[in-house]
């Protein structure tokens, strides 16, 4: 009862905190505080909302986004929970080839842009790529730190019995791992939403954040704060997605 009560505490408070921004955002639209076509109010932005649904822009701007930032989410889980996880459960990878990914891990995803372009065009297969590159490495990281940080003890009870490897990654390694991968999994997916946006404003390919884009360069302000709500709705709705998918995951191991 009390963690019941405790949720719906949090539930009644973002909600709260919810409307007193919106409040905030009309009251400094309707105070003429700020260009009044550069700063739409909550009512025009709603309105220009409506408009993108009725006609069926904002919907496909919406399937694209989402299908380019899945693709590459899941690409970039691939490779970089396989990735990590042959580098951390080999003690020899993680003394060689773990410190090289310092190299190319600092690297901002947006700032490959251009050579994707060069080699790939501008097309669906460059914001793919940026995606799944820029995404790969908080996935790799935690992946790498979870098989690393496994209990001395699960390492010698593995070797007494002489468990083969295969069978002490499925059964022992990759369960031991499962908080560091479903953490990375997440902040993942919010990279793989900032990429998707960086690169349909770079290809301008379709999409929200071509449709912002061309909104913007149109001085089409309400349409360009429409543009910003449904990437924060798609931003909340996807990391609850996996809040609730990590809880049932990791339901019942102790922390």
């Amino acid at each position: 009862m009390m963690t019941r009560g405790k949720s719906f505490a949090c539930l009644l408070g973002s909600i709260a905190t919810f409307g007193f921004m919106v409040a905030l955002w009309a009251l400094v639209s309707w105070s003429n505080l700020l260009p009044a076509a550069f700063f739409p109010s909550p009512s025009r932005t709603w309105t220009a909302l409506m408009r993108g649904i009725e006609n069926w822009t904002i919907p496909v701007a919406v399937g694209e986004t989402l299908v380019r930032m899945l693709l590459g989410w899941l690409l970039a889980s691939f490779v970089g929970i396989a990735l990590g996880s042959a580098i951390g459960i080999s003690p020899i990878a993680r003394v060689y080839v773990a410190p090289m990914l310092e190299i190319f891990r600092p690297l901002p995803g947006s700032a490959i842009a251009p050579v994707l372009i060069l080699f790939l065009g501008i097309t669906d297969s460059t914001i793919l790529v940026l995606i799944a590159f820029g995404s790969l490495w908080p996935m790799l990281l935690t992946t790498l730190q979870g098989f690393s940080s496994i209990h001395p003890r699960q390492l010698e009870v593995a070797r007494v019995l002489e468990i083969p490897r295969w069978e002490f990654v499925r059964k022992i390694a990759l369960p031991s791992a499962l908080p560091d991968i479903l953490s990375g999994l997440r902040l993942g997916l919010t990279i793989a939403l900032i990429l998707t946006v960086v690169g349909e404003m770079i290809t301008v390919q379709g999409g929200i954040g071509s449709r912002i884009l061309l909104a913007s360069r149109g001085f089409r302000a309400p349409d360009i704060f429409a543009g910003v709500l449904l990437l924060g709705l798609i931003g909340f709705a996807s990391n609850s997605m996996l809040t609730i998918a990590e809880r049932r995951l990791l339901r019942g191991r102790p922390f």
